[in-house]
């Protein structure tokens, strides 16, 4: 028996969650194709921008993709769990691994697109580093690709006089990253805040993410603070939420 609102969603929505559950119940398995736009006219008896529209809506979803010339698929990449208190944590960088190494496990993780860069601080990023605006910063821009897949961009910005000399400057950081750094350089990160939220792309990150049309980005904004509270990294993330399940484990 239906749910009392089945039969008032859209004639798209309806077909969707159809595809959907075959996904979800492997009748369509990771890289195989979904039925067509002529398929789902006629098995549903409707127009062809409904079957569009339904197909749309797993593109958007991150469920599916679309290959040029060839229809589209189910979506073969496995979304990176993103521990985001256990990543952070000082025995992973403090010991000289990467925080990635516990989100990726044995996956392969490329860094492209690297700049490290000096410029003046905006004012949004000079407030809460404590500093004056246009004030020099090093600026180290990345995106991160997994399995071949852009799966984030990353920006972070650090006081130019608090890490000058140091392999922060450098695109190699070296063992446990710029925070391990940072702690050599009597900076240690004793505490993080992240501020999340979610919006549709500018061109400029959809095409350098590679997202779907309709497909949202997760912005998370991290500042890590040294002794005393003091802030000294502030890092803004741009993630394609298709790639990504936010993970947060902690006690009571």
């Amino acid at each position: 028996m239906g749910t009392p609102d089945a039969g008032r969603q859209p004639k798209y929505q309806r077909i969707a969650d159809a595809l959907r559950d075959a996904i979800q119940s492997g009748e369509y398995g990771p890289g195989d194709r979904l039925p067509g736009e002529n398929d789902l006219m006629a098995t549903y008896e409707v127009a062809r921008m409904t079957a569009r529209q339904a197909l749309g809506v797993l593109q958007t979803e991150g469920v599916a993709e679309s290959r040029k010339g060839a229809g589209v698929f189910v979506r073969s990449f496995r979304p990176l769990r993103r521990r985001g208190i256990q990543r952070l944590a000082r025995s992973q960088w403090g010991e000289g691994r990467s925080i990635w190494e516990i989100d990726t496990e044995d996956r392969t993780l490329v860094v492209d697109q690297l700049k490290v860069t000096e410029e003046e601080s905006p004012e949004r990023i000079a407030e809460v580093l404590g500093m004056m605006t246009g004030d020099p910063m090093c600026v180290r821009s990345r995106r991160f690709v997994l399995d071949g897949k852009p799966i984030l961009l990353a920006k972070s910005y650090l006081s130019a006089s608090l890490v000058a000399g140091s392999a922060i400057t450098q695109e190699d950081t070296g063992p446990g990253g710029m925070y391990a750094r940072l702690a050599e350089l009597g900076f240690k990160p004793v505490h993080f805040r992240e501020e999340i939220r979610s919006r549709m792309p500018s061109s400029d990150e959809a095409q350098r993410l590679g997202l779907a049309m309709g497909t949202p980005v997760i912005l998370i904004v991290r500042t890590a603070f040294a002794d005393e509270g003091r802030a000294v990294e502030v890092n803004e993330m741009t993630l394609d939420s298709a790639s990504y399940i936010l993970e947060y484990d902690f006690d009571a």
